[in-house]
């Protein structure tokens, strides 16, 4: 084909595609005329937001096909593209329309509030009831005499508080509820009242953390009714909630960070459904099961992948993707070893007796050091009487300086313990042996895991110089020699940080899970773990041990990181399957970026030295947090005698209004000392380091999910500067730029939803704002970029992710890794047959 060259764009419809083609990409990259033989990204210079830039605008265009992001990749020259599109036939559904088949009515206002008030009665109520427990528990146990009685009688009412937490959410299941079934529950109606009292129950029990990967939890699911077969092992923290339709067969492994909640949320209507796993099957780790979906006996479904509503995994086969097609990859890698009914017995048995004689006296423990023997060490510090006197402001000084010694001293000693006894524990364990599930080995493993993955420390370091040095006290084998200043996010995750190596130059951002521990239901596995050096790692990547890239690679977001075919190196990968893009592009180099290596240096002490000051802005923040919350406990334990066990109730109240008032305080004085504007700059820029300042203030959340499913997590929005319309429904996403966000009337977020108005890559830092129109959804898992923009009405499927600058048309079903429109099929070529 000749070089043909057309114009920037002119008046008129487009003689051909390709001259049409031409015109769109002039105006969006800038160029006077655009080849049709032109690389869009060594040519032209584009990245994947300019080209998103394109597809949008491509799909206004009425005579034109329609783009995704995977074809521009594949096909990166205007003459290639049109040759693919025009070889590609009429496309069907990939998936049956979501949409009811009547839009639901809206909320009404009495509806919506009255919603609202019924909630905050049942969790006063519940607190009353919690509070009557234990202050009838606190009672008895003062009336014991000797450390010995104070012992045995904390054991005994340790015991009784394991029996209610685990009896309570099953009860109040079967006696609201009864036995699920598939239905569509309209929110904020008394039937959503009823189903979010469940959930709540049966999620937010305090005991989920210790059935994580222990055979409890399969005793819990069955008791709340789900059909669970022998030897299931499940290691994921989010439980199902209409567990009456989960089926899982025997021997069958679901990893950690999966989601199988039986149910989502879409348009106003919660719709429950089946999941089925048949046994001896595999899920991957980050992976999402749509209502509806199916995995066959001895099938696989592999990490960072989904099945969506109607899909189904056949018997032996193993998929991969979002969302899932077949591939020809194992997962499941990891020889089987006996282990019986016995030995899994024995470790249930062996975690109730823990938490009752341990755990239990331990935490009464720390609650009677801090409300009697706290306030006793005034004296021995020289720091006066002892008495808790709320009236005298030499009182809160004195405080204000036990506190510092009481947050600080366990801060130390927390380090000491995260550096130390994982290392201990690590001498049991050697890489590349099998050994049992439920042994003592699997205990120190457990350990090992839930140490190293404390947050506090990861944030207060995080995105600094500082990180490195902390994750190789961890264990981590973590180069120092290309220090950029932000190797490492706030949030990374290891199975064992003691195998796992990154080499020079690597930077990865939030949300990495390294995979070095693999699973059947009676085995497991622990493996080195290599990132190559020069690599550079999006938000929310699974890297697996095994893992077929090399040097000098960009994983994107959600990308699925290929476990077969030759070792990538010098080149991207996006997606989920993953295909490969460009490393880098030119575009994308021209931030301001340190020219010579000694402005280098000098930009990079400066970049610490702020850092610095964010680290101790931040040990501040928590510090003044402790210390309020400090005076909240003394303060009720003054006035006990007086009012008695309801108290309890108040303190929860009260304590829940602290937290959030605090961090919601905190976060918005950040943003008005400096407001939150779109920004393209280096990681060497004021502005972002600035941010990283921001990231380290936001980073506290736990307050955030205390209000899903409620209309008061749309007042916490607006607290924190979203633009909300009415009727919001968020069931727990996340939300970080919250001034850059507007959401339209009744939008949905579904549970673990990630709406991101930024984005880094190398060294380079962009953010921009993102908006939600009214009525539409974003499904479970799914993460939307920034500089999106979702029209009136739109869907994005779940786990899917929606890439930067993309504009999804008003009523539209998005899905996918990166994602496309779904549901309608790809228009032909204007002109072509």
């Amino acid at each position: 084909m000749d070089l043909t060259e057309y114009p920037a764009a002119r008046s008129g419809p487009a003689p051909d595609t390709e001259e049409a083609f031409a015109q769109v990409m002039a105006e969006v990259t800038g160029q006077d005329t655009v080849s049709v033989d032109s690389d869009f990204f060594a040519d032209l210079g584009a990245n994947s937001l300019v080209m998103a830039q394109f597809c949008a605008r491509v799909r206004k265009r009425a005579d034109l096909p329609s783009v995704s992001i995977k074809d521009i990749y594949r096909n990166p020259t205007i003459a290639r593209l049109v040759s693919a599109l025009a070889e590609t036939e009429e496309v069907p559904a990939e998936e049956p329309d979501p949409a009811p088949a009547e839009p639901p009515r809206r909320a009404s206002r009495l509806e919506y509030f009255g919603c609202g008030i019924l909630q905050a009665t049942i969790f006063l109520a519940y607190s009353f009831l919690v509070a009557q427990v234990l202050g009838a528990g606190t009672d008895w146990i003062l009336a014991g005499t000797g450390l010995l009685g104070y012992y045995l009688r904390a054991v005994g009412f340790g015991a009784v508080v394991l029996i209610i937490l685990c009896t309570l959410p099953i009860a109040l299941k079967w006696i609201l509820v009864g036995r699920w079934k598939p239905a569509e529950i309209r929110v904020w109606t008394l039937g959503y009242v009823r189903f979010w009292v469940v959930k709540t129950l049966v999620q937010r029990n305090l005991l989920v953390p210790l059935f994580v990967g222990s055979p409890l939890y399969s005793l819990y699911l069955r008791a709340l009714g789900a059909n669970i077969g022998k030897g299931v092992t499940i290691f994921s923290r989010f439980v199902p909630v209409c567990t009456d339709l989960l089926t899982i067969g025997e021997g069958t492994v679901v990893c950690k960070d999966t989601y199988f909640t039986t149910y989502r949320a879409q348009h106003g209507l919660i719709r429950t459904g089946p999941v089925v796993l048949g046994a001896h099957s595999y899920v991957g780790e980050m992976s999402v099961l749509d209502i509806e979906t199916r995995i066959g006996d001895n099938a696989q479904l592999g990490h960072s992948s989904s099945l969506h509503a109607g899909q189904a995994v056949p018997r032996g086969q193993s998929w991969h993707g979002v969302p899932a097609v077949p591939a020809d990859v194992h997962y499941r890698r990891v020889e089987p070893r006996a282990c019986g009914t016995v030995r899994r017995a024995f470790f249930a048995v062996r975690q109730t007796l823990t938490a009752v004689f341990f755990l239990a006296p331990l935490v009464l423990g720390l609650v009677a050091f801090v409300l009697t023997t706290l306030p006793n060490l005034s004296p021995a510090m020289g720091l006066g009487s002892a008495v808790l006197d709320f009236t005298s402001p030499q009182f809160y000084g004195k405080a204000l300086v036990l506190s510092f010694v009481l947050y600080f001293g366990l801060r130390l000693a927390g380090l000491l313990i995260v550096t130390l006894v994982p290392r201990l524990l690590n001498l049991a364990l050697k890489p590349g042996e099998v050994y049992r599930l439920y042994t003592l080995r699997y205990t120190a493993h457990r350990a090992i895991r839930a140490l190293t993955n404390l947050r506090f420390f990861k944030t207060l370091l995080g995105d600094s110089s500082a990180i490195v040095h902390y994750l190789r006290a961890l264990g981590c084998k973590v180069s120092k020699k290309e220090q950029t200043g932000s190797n490492f996010g706030l949030e990374e995750k290891y199975e064992n940080p003691y195998l796992f190596e990154a080499g020079a130059g690597t930077m990865v951002a939030d949300g990495l899970s390294v995979v070095n521990a693999e699973y059947t239901s009676t085995s497991f596995r622990l493996s080195r773990v290599r990132v190559g050096a020069r690599n550079f790692l999006g938000n929310h990547v699974v890297y697996p041990a095994g893992a077929r890239t090399g040097d000098n690679c960009l994983l994107a977001t959600k990308v699925l990181v290929p476990l077969d075919g030759p070792v990538r190196e010098g080149v991207g990968l996006l997606g989920s399957p993953s295909f490969e893009i460009p490393r880098s592009v030119e575009r994308d180099s021209q931030f301001d970026h340190p020219k010579t290596p000694e402005e280098f240096r000098r930009r990079l002490a400066a970049k610490t030295r702020h850092n610095a000051g964010g680290m101790l802005l931040y040990c501040l923040a928590q510090w003044l947090f402790f210390y309020g919350m400090l005076l909240l406990t003394w303060a009720s334990d003054v006035y006990y005698d007086l009012i008695g066990p309801p108290l309890f109730a108040v303190d929860t109240v009260v304590f829940l209004l602290y937290g959030i008032g605090y961090f919601v305080a905190l976060e918005r004085i950040t943003v008005l000392v400096r407001p939150l504007r779109p920004v393209s700059c280096s990681i060497y820029d004021r502005r972002f380091w600035r941010q990283e300042r921001f990231w380290k203030a936001a980073a506290t959340n736990a307050h955030l999910q205390a209000l899903n499913g409620t209309p008061f997590k749309s007042v916490l929005w607006r607290m924190l500067g979203i633009k909300v319309g009415k009727r919001l429904f968020d069931d727990g996403a996340g939300i970080i730029e919250k001034t850059l966000v507007r959401i339209g009337d009744d939008v949905t977020l579904n549970a673990g939803s990630v709406v991101q108005c930024h984005s880094q890559e190398d060294g380079g830092f962009k953010m921009d704002r993102i908006c939600l129109g009214s009525g539409c959804t974003v499904g479970v898992g799914a993460l939307v970029h920034y500089g999106v923009t979702m029209g009136e009405g739109s869907t994005l499927a779940p786990d899917s992710f929606l890439m930067k600058g993309t504009e999804v048309p008003d009523g539209a079903h998005w899905g996918g890794n990166p994602a496309h429109e779904i549901r309608a099929g790809r228009r032909q070529l204007a002109g072509k047959s």
